[in-house]
C-alpha cells in the first residue's frame, strides 16, 4: 500500500480518539473531576487542551518533565517528542500496551532520540492498584522500575482478584534481585505515597478517567490505539518540533 493511503487510512482511528478527549472537555469544564470510575473501565479518556486569546495556557502541552534523573521515564530528557502514559499494573488495556507497543516504540523512537516515555501512576481501579503503584515506585527508588513494570506486565494478574498484595510484589522484586527489605521500607514511605498521589492528582485535574491514557507533545491518544496511530502522532510531533 503506498505510503499516502496508508496514512489516510489511519487518520479515523486517530480521529476518533481526539474527538472523543474533546467530547469530555464539554463534561469537565466547569466542575470538579471527582475521579471515580468503575472498576474493568475501558479505555481511557483524557481532556483536550484548549488554546486562544481568552483561554488559558493548554495544560496538555506542560505535563512533560524532561528531568533527567527520573527514574519512571526513558529516553533522552531533549527529546523532541515527549509520550507521557497514565497508567496502572491492574488494567489489562495497559497491558496490552507494554506488551505488545511499547516496545516497537521504544526500538524505533526512543533509540534513535526522537522519542522519550514518562510513566505517570493512575491507581484507579482500587487497593490492589495502590498497592502495585508503590511497588513500582519502591523498585523505581533502586533504578529497577522498568524490570520490574516489564515483570508485573508479563505475568499480569486480573484485575482485583485478591492476589496483588505486598507478598506478590515482594517475590516479584526477589526476583529481579532486588533488595526486599529496601523495597519492603520504600513501599511504605510517605515519600512514595506522595509520588503516587502527586501522578494520580495531575491526570485527574487534565480530566483522566481510566487507563492508558497518553499525552503526546500536547495532544491526546485514547487508549491501547493500534501501533500505527501513535507512530503517526509521534511522527507529526517530531515533524513540527
Amino acid at each position: 500500500m503506498p505510503e499516502t493511503a496508508h496514512r489516510k487510512n489511519l487518520i479515523l482511528p486517530l480521529t476518533v480518539a481526539v474527538l472523543a478527549a474533546a467530547v469530555l472537555v464539554a463534561a469537565l469544564v466547569g466542575r470538579p473531576d471527582d475521579g471515580t470510575a468503575q472498576d474493568g473501565e475501558a479505555p481511557a479518556s483524557v481532556t483536550a487542551g484548549e488554546s486562544g486569546p481568552d483561554s488559558a495556557p493548554d495544560p496538555l502541552a506542560d505535563l512533560p518533565r524532561r528531568d533527567a534523573d527520573d527514574p519512571v521515564a526513558k529516553g533522552s530528557p531533549d527529546a523532541p517528542v515527549v509520550l507521557v502514559v497514565y497508567s496502572e499494573f491492574q488494567c489489562p488495556f495497559c497491558g496490552k500496551f507494554a506488551r505488545d507497543t511499547a516496545p516497537a516504540l521504544e526500538e524505533r523512537y526512543v533509540a534513535d532520540g526522537t522519542l522519550r516515555i514518562e510513566w505517570r501512576d493512575f491507581p484507579y481501579l482500587g487497593p490492589e492498584s495502590t498497592t502495585a503503584a508503590l511497588a513500582g515506585r519502591a523498585a523505581a527508588a533502586q533504578d529497577r522500575f522498568w524490570e520490574f513494570h516489564d515483570a508485573m506486565y508479563a505475568d499480569q494478574l486480573p484485575p482485583n482478584s485478591g492476589g496483588l498484595d505486598a507478598d506478590h510484589v515482594e517475590a516479584v522484586a526477589r526476583d529481579l534481585g532486588l533488595d526486599v527489605e529496601r523495597f519492603r521500607d520504600d513501599m511504605a514511605a510517605g515519600r512514595t505515597r506522595d509520588l503516587v498521589a502527586d501522578d494520580f492528582e495531575e491526570g485527574r485535574q487534565i480530566g483522566v478517567t481510566g487507563t492508558p491514557s497518553f499525552v503526546i507533545n500536547g495532544t491526546p491518544v485514547v487508549g491501547a490505539q493500534p501501533l500505527e496511530v501513535f507512530e503517526q502522532v509521534i511522527e507529526d510531533a517530531a515533524a513540527g518540533s
